[in-house]
């Protein structure tokens, strides 16, 4: 049980970290007294550096797990050229790019400093999976396919979770075959609940496809479209949302080895509030030692 950042800087405003608690090192040590999961989102926008991740790892204890999402370049996000590393930034491009807009070799040098970059939380056995979060525009299709299994081959042998966001995988006729796609290459489907009746929205399928199940919950603002963050993240989820949520998502435990649950209503400390709330209608100890103790047991 976690929250979607521990350095939103809604969050950081909110005073729900002490004032004392003023450095990052000492925010996710904070954090990690609380939550035993987070999801590190800073790595979608810029490849973080080895000694940065090791520093995540000195400030959390044993048994805490960080489940990274992927620089934004790989899933076919439109990306900054200045988010590129300065010796890889190609000239005479656009000021964002896409993937394919870089020559093989940069493309692959890319890759294998994200690897180097989750090679220190691998390593302390922290990492709890790579989010490859695809755009919405990536329509299911054969190419498509592919595409998603080229990006999980590269994260390989980490555990990978996908989040899709076109509404073509889970049309009535297509929903099993993207299901069983995913199990057969052992990728966790990531869950998603979210505003509905969007162009952009997706239902909450909650089904296992590896044994990692991820649910991430951003809340049901009718600001969902906004181009501001804080609006389209405004939400506090009910007591009868969180018990109903509670009892699904027990049952989606069942289906699998470890379930990683993640509040991303990003608005002030409505998240870490959320998700206190939650573990304590399932009866768990969101903390760092109670995951450990989850994995050690094989619960």
């Amino acid at each position: 049980m976690g929250t979607s950042s521990w350095a939103d800087q809604l969050l950081l405003r909110s005073g729900w970290y002490p004032r004392a608690v003023n450095t990052p090192a000492g925010r996710l040590g904070w954090y990690a007294e609380r939550f035993g999961l987070v999801e590190a989102d800073t790595s979608y926008y810029a490849i973080p550096l080895p000694e940065t991740t090791a520093g995540w790892v000195a400030a959390t204890p044993p048994g805490f797990t960080f489940d990274v999402k992927a620089f934004g370049l790989f899933t076919g996000h439109h990306t900054p050229v200045a988010a590129l590393p300065r010796d890889l930034r190609p000239a005479g491009v656009p000021s964002r790019i896409r993937w394919r807009d870089l020559p093989a070799g940069a493309y692959d040098e890319l890759w294998d400093r994200f690897r180097a970059a989750l090679a220190p939380i691998a390593a302390a056995d922290r990492l709890g999976a790579v989010l490859l979060q695809f755009p919405p525009w990536l329509a299911r299709g054969e190419a498509a396919k592919r595409r998603i299994v080229e990006a999980a081959g590269r994260c390989r042998p980490w555990r990978v979770g996908v989040e899709l966001r076109h509404a073509s995988w889970f049309a009535e006729d297509a929903v099993v075959d993207t299901v069983t796609f995913l199990r057969e290459h052992g990728l966790t489907y990531v869950c998603v609940d979210m505003p509905q009746g969007y162009a952009s929205s997706v239902p909450p399928i909650l089904v296992a496809t590896a044994d990692l199940a991820v649910v991430r919950f951003h809340g049901h603002s009718t600001a969902w479209e906004s181009g501001d963050k804080q609006d389209k993240f405004r939400y506090a989820y009910g007591e009868q949302e969180l018990r109903r949520w509670s009892v699904l998502l027990a049952e989606l435990a069942d289906q699998c080895a470890e379930l990683h649950v993640l509040m991303n209503n990003c608005c002030g400390d409505q998240a870490p509030r959320d998700a206190a709330r939650l573990a304590d209608l399932l009866g768990v100890a969101p903390t760092p030692e109670r995951a450990a103790a989850a994995r050690s047991s094989g619960a």
